[in-house]
């Protein structure tokens, strides 16, 4: 071997070298995200997987199977239904809308919906935009009607998951039930709030919400792997199944496989497709502030608190974005979602550079207490956890 050759040898040694150190460096430093995800499918999750992208690269980490039948095993360019993320991409839209002058965050939702929201003691002429989507506006949300939950969450499923709902429709439902308080008087979680900004956005400009999520956000960021799937009950390849325990009726431990389903009764509130790569370039570009201009961003971040309500707890309210501040003092910023058979958390540092995007594919148990234990595992600080 001449000389030249033996010096591009050890030069090509060493390089293999750095880089299988700096791998190892890097799955050392998610160890304890991996085994957060360990001991969920350890506690019988069915299978769980987190992607973790900050200033010093990418690491991905999964446990479990994609499907319990074959033994698949989860990967990450799998498409999932990503729940109550879908609040985000609205909230942005409603918010370009604002920029462009052709809609106020004051205005109220009689002004675009007339009648629409009355009865039982709702009125629309007292709530705003800005209420329903900081979930201040006290409307009562449409999952929680009894007949509608009774439907969604027993084994009545199995027989109506592919029932379409029409946003007018959930809104009748939510119409047949009192406030759960006066408008801007308290906090409170609702679906109802979502469905009806993404009818005002159809108002405003002549097109569905998902049209204007696609014009305005999936196309520009090119989230090739993300869509509104509408009424079609199956899921692009390659997917994992989503299992379901349902959480009323007689059958509470059986997981189901839900993942086929007419997501329309989610609609503007849940019903998004969306991929761990899409989901941070999304989020990673709203926290950045690089979607909306700096008045609109500023409205978007400025939350209420949600304390003394059920929901996560050591949150604050924006639209459509949330933040959670961990154990250890560190304070997350996105959001998550929740549908049959699949939890998603897409959280990360105010400006965006530090992200975890996870998805469990089991919604039984407590998996807010999961994703709760990934984000410490990932976020805080060696010394305090």
């Amino acid at each position: 071997m001449t000389k030249t050759l033996r010096t591009a040898a050890c030069l090509l040694a060493a390089a293999v070298a750095v880089t299988a150190n700096a791998s190892a460096a890097v799955a050392d430093d998610h160890a304890e995200v991996q085994q957060v995800l360990d001991q969920a499918v350890a506690d019988g999750m069915p299978g769980a997987m987190a992607d973790v992208r900050d200033g010093r690269g990418s690491w991905f980490g999964t446990a479990g199977v994609a499907d319990t039948d074959t033994g698949r095993k989860r990967r990450q360019q799998e498409y999932f239904r990503a729940g109550s993320t879908t609040k985000t991409f609205v909230a942005v839209v409603v918010l370009k809308l604002a920029a462009e002058g052709r809609l106020s965050l004051d205005d109220t939702v009689d002004k675009w919906l007339p009648g629409v929201v009355k009865g039982n003691g709702h009125d629309g002429s007292k709530i705003t935009i800005r209420q329903l989507l900081n979930q201040t506006s006290g409307i009562f949300p449409y999952t929680s009607d009894e007949g509608l939950a009774t439907k969604q969450w027993s084994t009545a499923f199995l027989k109506g998951r592919f029932d379409s709902y029409r946003p007018e429709q959930l809104v009748k439902v939510a119409m047949a039930n009192p406030p759960s308080f006066a408008p801007g008087k308290g906090w409170g979680y609702s679906n109802t709030n979502y469905t009806l900004a993404g009818m005002i956005i159809e108002k405003v400009t002549g097109r569905s919400y998902a049209e204007e999520i696609t014009r305005h956000i999936i196309r520009p960021l090119g989230l090739r792997k993300t869509y509104l799937p509408g009424e079609e009950p199956k899921l692009r390849k390659p997917h994992a199944r989503h299992y379901v325990k349902f959480l009323v009726g007689e059958d509470t431990t059986t997981p189901y496989d839900l993942t086929d389903m007419n997501a329309s009764w989610a609609g503007a509130a849940g019903s998004i497709v969306s991929t761990m790569s899409d989901l941070h370039t999304f989020y990673r570009a709203v926290l950045s502030g690089r979607l909306l201009p700096p008045a609109q961003q500023k409205e978007m971040f400025t939350t209420v608190s949600t304390k003394g309500v059920q929901w996560i707890d050591n949150t604050a309210y924006g639209l459509g974005v949330f933040s959670q501040k961990l154990s250890c003092g560190v304070t997350v910023w996105g959001n998550g979602g929740r549908i049959h058979g699949s939890w998603t958390y897409a959280m990360g540092t105010r400006d965006g550079k530090h992200m975890l995007v996870t998805n469990i594919n089991g919604d039984w148990g407590n998996p807010i207490s999961i994703l709760t234990k990934e984000m410490e595992a990932e976020m805080c600080p060696p010394s305090s956890r």
